[in-house]
């Protein structure tokens, strides 16, 4: 399943102080009006908090980071979600000696500072469903 992407927008600006970094990059989406696009960012963090998709128990497992953290990546994606615009972003953070720590960005993790680019994507926006087969909401093929 792949779809052609036409129509697209550039966003790029600055994300909230002491804001919620997963709770920031929905509401930019939201109200932009973005159901189909692509994320990235850097920036730094006071803490965070990443997950880990335990295959054979079908759960998500968290891991809490309490300390600042550069981050070193993020990408991730938009589409819809029971019909409500669903941020989907993978992160990579690094502390003061320069250890990696990344996963799925999950709520709690809080901005020091930030700065995003989105691009949007003029097209029939994506639904995840849930999917029998791994138990994640994957984009409907």
């Amino acid at each position: 399943m792949l779809q052609a992407m036409s129509g697209e927008a550039l966003f790029m600006g600055r994300l909230s102080h002491d804001g919620d970094l997963l709770a920031e990059l929905t509401r930019l989406c939201r109200e932009r009006g973005i159901t189909a696009g692509w994320i990235s960012a850097i920036g730094a963090v006071k803490r965070a908090r990443v997950g880990f998709y335990d295959q054979v128990a079908r759960q998500y497992c968290f891991l809490d980071l309490d300390l600042p953290l550069e981050i070193t990546n993020l990408t991730g994606n938009v589409s819809l979600k029971d019909g409500e615009t669903f941020v989907h972003a993978h992160v990579t953070f690094a502390d003061d000696a320069g250890r990696a720590f990344g996963g799925h960005l999950a709520p709690g993790t809080i901005l020091f500072a930030g700065e995003v680019l989105i691009r949007s994507f003029a097209t029939t926006a994506f639904q995840r469903d849930l999917d029998a087969e791994t138990g994640l909401f994957l984009w409907r093929g």
